[in-house]
């Protein structure tokens, strides 16, 4: 199902365009197929411009050209996977780690395309996936009881060290659950945008164009309300 997302996210890419490319599981499968593309020499002139360390090492072994976002500019498209995908086409992203480098690389971008498969589509954000939230170490612990008092659980991602998991950027990160989803989005936004401390959230409200899902019964398209 993921591979056919990547497919079809594939082939909306054009000649010459500068591209924001993604992380995640599903992403990898656009780049294979983006790669497929330019070695025919359908592509020429495309650049792309990564959103994590993984994501830099699988383009460059795949011969996709890449700059970095000063370098490239203004970019025409990002494609990019999500962690939940709400009616109206709000996004949870971050269960991986690069949400603040993917929000600034979407933001870069006039066009933002995600890429799913179906268990992705909730009714809900917040309704399956916890919403991680990018702190900065510095007194991170005092940040857990006024997310709880938001409504949420929150609980410091640990790394396989045993560790608190540090972002790209030295962060580290609060996944914060809503029983029953985040009842009011814009609100929760603009909490966590006026904390001292908190880096960035993996709320990506308004900012998808469209979102490519494959199911069993094949692929379809997600449109802004």
């Amino acid at each position: 199902m993921k591979r056919l997302a990547g497919r079809e996210a594939a082939l909306r890419v054009e000649p010459g365009m500068r591209l924001g490319l993604g992380t995640g599981t599903t992403v990898a499968h656009f780049l294979d197929h983006l790669a497929a593309r330019i070695r025919r020499r359908e592509l020429p002139g495309v650049v792309g411009v990564a959103t994590s360390a993984r994501t830099e090492m699988a383009a460059r072994g795949l011969g996709i050209p890449l700059a970095t976002l000063a370098e490239a500019g203004s970019l025409d498209l990002t494609v990019d996977g999500a962690d939940e995908v709400a009616p109206g086409l709000d996004l949870i992203k971050g269960l991986g780690g690069a949400l603040l480098r993917e929000k600034i690389v979407a933001q870069a971008s006039r066009r933002m395309v995600v890429i799913a498969d179906d268990t992705k589509v909730v009714p809900r954000l917040g309704a399956r996936a916890p919403l991680p939230v990018e702190v900065t170490p510095f007194a991170h612990a005092s940040h857990l009881e006024w997310l709880g008092e938001l409504g949420s659980e929150p609980r410091l991602r640990i790394g396989a060290d045993e560790r608190p998991y540090r972002t790209a950027n030295g962060n580290y990160i609060v996944d914060c659950r809503f029983e029953g989803g985040i009842p009011d989005l814009p609100a929760l936004e603009r909490g966590l945008a006026g904390r001292a401390g908190v880096v960035e959230s993996g709320l990506f409200l308004g900012m998808a164009e469209c979102a490519i899902v494959a199911g069993a019964d094949g692929v379809w398209i997600l449109s802004r309300a």
